[in-house]
């Protein structure tokens, strides 16, 4: 039997949305993967966290989470729920400490068949930042980078600002609809505009029925 191969989509989803999805599917076919696991990062080590390349901001805490990780998570499990290529992981809620992708893909590895072959599903933007990671170069050496970007996008960033080592191990992969954004959709609900648009309906549902990323009335 071949290897397995499975994508891992590691972001902050405050909340997740079509862009996120739409590039897990397009992953998945494009690099044959079995299966594409979604892991909501508990504790973010950086300002910028998720996917996508713009940084999420809130009143008092620059760049951090809005909604609580439980939450989070529940979206992405009601976001992902009909496809049976995906998979939400609880692998950065259960575990202490800041949310390192070196530490979250080990950990996963343990978990998967010895002959699995793992790719981290991230953005462009993201990889471009790699080397502020924790452990860039021991990452590599346990998944393969795909680097999500929207058509157009000016992907010599990458070969500019990677070594040849990091370089050799990411995959680009432009993926139309991607431009959405998880700040746009919290600037929708507080606006009290629909936003079936730009998540599942299910997510929606989730987000009016928990008041999530409405304005604080005490405030």
């Amino acid at each position: 039997m071949p290897p397995h191969r499975i994508g891992i989509m590691g972001g902050t989803f405050d909340p997740i949305h079509f862009g996120h999805l739409r590039a897990a599917e397009q992953a998945r076919l494009c690099f044959d993967l079995d299966k594409v696991v979604f892991v909501t990062s508990a504790r973010p080590p950086h300002k910028a966290a998720g996917f996508t390349s713009q940084r999420l901001a809130q009143a008092g805490k620059p760049g951090g989470p809005i909604a609580h990780a439980e939450a989070r998570h529940e979206m992405v499990a009601l976001a992902v729920a009909s496809n049976p290529h995906f998979e939400a992981s609880r692998i950065e809620l259960d575990r202490p400490g800041p949310s390192y992708t070196v530490d979250t893909i080990a950990a996963l590895r343990e978990t998967l068949p010895a002959d699995t072959q793992p790719f981290f599903i991230t953005g462009a933007d993201a990889v471009l930042e790699i080397l502020t990671w924790k452990d860039p170069h021991h990452l590599v050496q346990q998944c393969e980078l795909i680097a999500v970007a929207r058509p157009g996008y000016d992907l010599s960033k990458l070969q500019s600002s990677l070594d040849g080592e990091l370089l050799k191990h990411v995959h680009p992969l432009e993926v139309e609809g991607v431009d959405i954004s998880s700040t746009e959709v919290r600037r929708r609900v507080r606006q009290g505009l629909p936003i079936n648009h730009l998540t599942p309906t299910s997510v929606a549902d989730y987000i009016l029925g928990r008041g999530l990323y409405r304005p604080d009335p005490c405030r």
